[in-house]
């Protein structure tokens, strides 16, 4: 089973800052030294702001990725090379644009040539 393109963005975002919410409202943010495909990740340079609004200042942490309610990446990562089209005909598609089913009757009935 491969793996699904949020865990390629986790893993992609090695190396950069990030902010995590928990389930019960803590956030950290730090830079990501580490992710595993079960979310798991290990967070470095960390500032956590608790739901009471108190911040605090931590080296590493580790955090158990069913306690993650979300993560923000960074911005940049939107042009990473997964994201990116494969081949030439990547988005050649039959029927691009003419609705659900459409293309298969077009075809038959010889409306477009999609090839």
């Amino acid at each position: 089973m491969s793996i699904g393109v949020p865990i390629k963005l986790l893993h992609e975002a090695q190396g950069h800052v990030v902010t995590l919410e928990l389930n019960n409202g803590t956030v950290y943010r730090g830079k990501l030294s580490e992710a595993e495909d079960n979310m798991n990740v290990q967070l470095r340079e960390i500032t956590v702001t608790a739901r009471d609004g108190r911040v605090s200042q931590l080296d590493q942490v580790y955090i158990r990725g069913s306690h993650v309610r979300f993560f923000i990446v960074p911005d940049m990562l939107k042009n990473a090379p997964m994201f990116k089209k494969i081949g030439p005909n990547a988005m050649k598609g039959r029927g691009i644009g003419m609705g659900r089913g459409k293309a298969t009757v077009a075809r038959a009935q010889g409306m477009c040539n999609l090839s």
